[in-house]
């Protein structure tokens, strides 16, 4: 069976909509009215890992917008424009695309990755910031490098540099992705559901999302021995004076727990970290009412 991106376009109490931004067209699901809360997920995923989210931001009086990033369900496949600073500018042009002079951006593994770059590559967009499941870019860095268990849960970094492979892998038969699903959230719980992991694997295989997935990851490690990566650590060590909130997986079998620690160091602003107990990498599902009070809570604090 042939998939498109319609797939994507899930119905549900939401409204989808598509942006011009930065040179490409952007999907986004929107629910609710009032302060734009813009949400980022991440990889092997797409904005539906926020529907839960979405009701509860709505229900309190925000207007939830989850978009598909650059390469990913409904939105636009180029073949370039997967580095850190291109996603950022991506951001920042959908909320101005969306009427938001400046709004609060959350985002959970990659989006996360995402989140915690917009204070200080489009400062003028950004209000205040949340990362699920992703501690700040340095100190995922640091720990890939210096934390044995950490290096060989970024195994699957490497499998992604290969050509052609790892798209193929993506796109077939859907169990790499249903194998990550499994392998990243908590073995204490029983996520994901039949439904959903056919759901993600079905939206990984959708034409050239696999390779677009692929490109952030291999910008990521390439550019560690690039100048354009030197730039992006040297711009990441500015310290972050916007309001941040951490949120990370007890079980997180992508991003471990003992490594997240740190990001303290890079933030002058408000600072909050809470580990989610009994839950893995994938929060927004596995811990959705822990994370909507977390985040209302952090939110009704916000000037």
């Amino acid at each position: 069976m042939s998939l498109d991106a319609s797939m994507a376009l899930i119905e549900g109490p939401w409204e989808h909509r598509f942006v011009a931004a930065n040179g490409a067209r952007f999907h986004v699901a929107e629910q609710g009215e009032g302060p734009i809360v813009l949400l980022l997920h991440g990889f092997p995923q797409f904005w539906w890992a926020w529907r839960h989210q979405m009701a509860a931001l709505a229900e309190a009086g925000y207007r939830a917008c989850a978009m598909d990033l650059r390469g990913y369900g409904a939105s636009d496949k180029p073949p370039r424009g997967y580095d850190t600073r291109t996603s950022a500018t991506d951001v920042a042009s959908v909320l101005r695309s969306l009427g938001a002079s400046r709004a609060v951006v959350v985002g959970h593994g990659w989006g996360g990755w995402i989140a915690w770059s917009m204070p200080t590559l489009q400062p003028t967009v950004t209000r205040a910031i949340a990362s699920l499941s992703m501690p700040h870019p340095l100190v995922f860095r640091k720990a890939s490098f210096s934390n044995p268990r950490q290096l060989r849960a970024n195994s699957y970094l490497g499998g992604l540099q290969r050509p052609f492979v790892p798209e193929r892998q993506m796109t077939v038969h859907g169990g790499y992705v249903q194998r990550l699903l499994r392998e990243w959230a908590s073995p204490e719980g029983i996520w994901p559901s039949p439904e959903e992991a056919r759901i993600y694997s079905d939206a990984m295989a959708l034409p050239f999302v696999a390779h677009s997935a692929a490109e952030y990851y291999r910008w990521v490690v390439r550019s560690q021995v690039r100048p354009d990566g030197w730039r992006f650590a040297a711009r990441m060590r500015t310290s972050i004076s916007l309001p941040v909130l951490q949120l990370h997986g007890q079980h997180d079998g992508a991003v471990l727990a003992d490594t997240a620690g740190g990001s303290a160091d890079y933030v002058t602003g408000r600072f909050e970290r809470h580990l989610v107990p009994h839950a893995g990498h994938f929060l927004p599902e596995e811990a959705p009412e822990v994370v909507n009070q977390h985040l209302l809570d952090w939110l009704a604090t916000l000037p």
